[in-house]
């Protein structure tokens, strides 16, 4: 879910439901700080506990996120092979996990097959349209996710993820801090009017800070070299945030979903996420020497 937007301007459909306290922000800002220190907790529990905790919390959440796009998918008239989906969402952050890079495509390559497969084999009427609305699914959600589970493969993985999760959710509350109190511009109207570029900006000097102190202090790389995987991640986070939006418009949806109070859908909160995963771990690759 973007931060920068021009929450400002934008004007409600309607009041807001009793005993909720939307405000300026635009929703129920204090039941979103609650869930998001939930996630967060959730999030630092998984990494720390078990050295593959993060999966446990991972691939739940991605399962959710398919399910998600599987019924914003249904509102589009597209209904993709779910069972191929799933069990290819299942089976991507462990590959990744275990095997690396190879194992992951090896891993995209068979479910894309699955889905096609399983498609073709209830009639060609429509397939086209469900085979790349499945692929798209697999593509958009579990594949990018399971970069996250490249980085926890490292010997100093968790750390790795932590930074990751520290400069996207940076990337977010700088946006969003920026958004309310001084968006005025919007940077793509015909996408996502709400979002201005002057919450742009704030998520840029969010994810750069963010990311020059993390760094150095969990990864013991570089400032600058933190700095530099801060650009990448503002840059891919508000990429991910444009997607979802253009995604939604196009099928012609509000939300893609409701489970989370404040926030919306499972991918309304990992959209960001998705998008950084590849960029960030690529960065780290590059930039970021294993501790």
């Amino acid at each position: 879910m973007s931060g920068s937007e021009v929450t400002s301007a934008a004007t409600p459909s309607g009041p807001p439901a009793a005993g909720k306290s939307t405000g300026r922000a635009g929703r129920n800002l204090p039941m979103a700080i609650a869930v998001a220190l939930l996630l967060g907790g959730l999030a630092l529990a998984a990494l720390t506990l078990v050295s593959w905790g993060w999966l446990l919390l991972a691939t739940p959440a991605i399962l959710l996120a398919v399910w998600e796009l599987n019924e914003g998918m249904q509102a589009g008239r597209i209904h993709i092979p779910l069972v191929p989906v799933w069990l290819g969402a299942m089976a991507m952050l462990p590959a990744a996990y275990l095997g690396g890079p190879a194992a992951l495509m090896v891993a995209f390559g068979l479910t894309i097959l699955a889905v096609v497969c399983w498609r073709v084999a209830s009639g060609l009427d429509g397939a086209a349209r469900d085979i790349g609305g499945g692929a798209f699914i697999v593509a958009y959600a579990p594949f990018l996710a399971a970069f996250s589970a490249l980085m926890l493969a490292a010997p100093d993985g968790n750390r790795r993820v932590i930074v990751f999760i520290l400069v996207t959710i940076a990337s977010d509350i700088g946006g969003y801090a920026a958004g309310v109190l001084a968006g005025k511009h919007p940077m793509a109207p015909s996408v996502s009017p709400k979002k201005s570029w002057e919450g742009f900006a704030g998520s840029a000097a969010a994810c750069v800070v963010v990311g020059a102190i993390a760094v150095p202090t969990l990864l013991s790389g570089a400032w600058w070299a933190g700095a530099l995987i801060g650009l990448v991640a503002v840059a891919m986070a508000t990429l991910g945030d444009l997607v979802e939006s253009m995604l939604k418009r196009d099928l012609g949806i509000k939300d893609l979903g409701r489970i989370l109070p404040g926030h919306g859908g499972i991918m309304d909160r990992i959209d960001s996420l998705l998008l950084c995963a590849p960029g960030v771990w690529w960065m780290m690759l590059l930039l970021v020497p294993v501790a």
